[in-house]
């Protein structure tokens, strides 16, 4: 026997930093990807859902079930990112139709039933979009809150919002579905944009990526170039953030960033504050505390496993 695969749901709303965190999971060896959920965020879910199935064709992924999941958040209206991912979602490069049908279940059931199968504590859930379908099955199912093993999720920020003055945009698009997250007994491990603001790709990494020459690997290329455009033009960035396939890169391995245990949860009353993760960093953490954020990234070694799961894959 080899290494202990970890195992993971990718709950995701592709997004050109999610189709990157779908290939570093699919490609990395230590990961087994046990199911792909999607929810509204980035865009509709129709639109997310079929890129998801669009990367899971460049990226010849089987044998993994994928299911769509909510296509509102529990109480607000829906909001996209059309400014950083354009009108589909994926904007940039020419997507393949998808060979892949959907699972016949509704995502949250999928989440359910694959923690349920598996044994305590040996599945990760990663969300990197809205938390509603994380929201919706712990709520349906309030065990799977002591089976899984913990959770990794992209969003928030402890100093930085990119949504509102300080909100981030996964957490300010549904705030309720994030308070029911935070506030569950689960290990629950923060990477905000704290930490995602330092996973640039710069022209060195684009130059990295395009030397693999496989067809996933331009894929990628596309779309950075694209993702790295809307970035500069929205937010002012040299080069994009790639947040989401950080918190995959936290559950291959950990020491690819540093974390602090802090009490966070989430502002749903304010006028200014709506969807701020607050983090009480006054006092030393208390010993049950089960919240922690990402802090620092270890850049060589965070694209180190990207290269590495194109190559893989390619």
């Amino acid at each position: 026997m080899g290494i202990k695969m970890k195992k993971i749901i990718l709950d995701c709303d592709p997004g050109h930093d999610d189709a990157i965190a779908l290939l570093l999971a699919w490609g990395n060896p230590e990961i087994e990807l046990l199911a792909v959920t999607t929810v509204v965020g980035n865009q509709t879910l129709d639109k997310v859902t079929r890129n998801a199935l669009a990367v899971a064709r460049i990226a010849n992924i089987t044998g993994v079930p994928f299911a769509a999941g909510c296509s509102r958040p529990l109480v607000r209206n829906i909001e996209v990112a059309a400014d950083i991912h354009g009108e589909s979602g994926l904007d940039g490069p020419r997507l393949p139709d998808p060979t892949l049908t959907l699972d016949a279940r509704h995502a949250i059931d999928v989440i359910i039933d694959t923690v349920m199968a598996h044994p305590p504590g040996s599945v990760t859930l990663v969300p990197t979009g809205g938390l509603t379908n994380i929201a919706m099955a712990v709520r349906k199912e309030p065990r799977i809150a002591e089976r899984v093993k913990e959770v990794v999720l992209m969003g928030g920020g402890y100093h930085v919002g990119n949504w509102s003055a300080v909100a981030e945009f996964n957490i300010k698009i549904d705030p309720e579905a994030a308070h029911i997250v935070f506030n569950e007994r689960w290990p629950l491990t923060m990477v905000g944009l704290d930490l995602t603001h330092q996973a640039l790709a710069t022209p060195q990494v684009c130059q990295r990526i395009a030397a693999i020459d496989s067809a996933p690997a331009t894929f990628v290329g596309e779309l950075l170039q694209f993702f790295g455009q809307m970035y500069r033009q929205a937010q002012g960035f040299d080069a994009p953030p790639v947040h989401d396939p950080c918190a995959v890169a936290y559950v291959i391995d950990p020491s690819v960033m540093t974390v602090r245990k802090v009490p966070i949860d989430i502002e749903l009353t304010g006028t200014l504050t709506l969807g701020m993760t607050v983090a009480d960093f006054r006092f030393p953490a208390p010993q049950d505390c089960h919240t922690q954020v990402a802090m620092t990234l270890d850049q060589d070694k965070f694209w180190g496993l990207v290269v590495d799961a194109l190559e893989r894959i390619g």
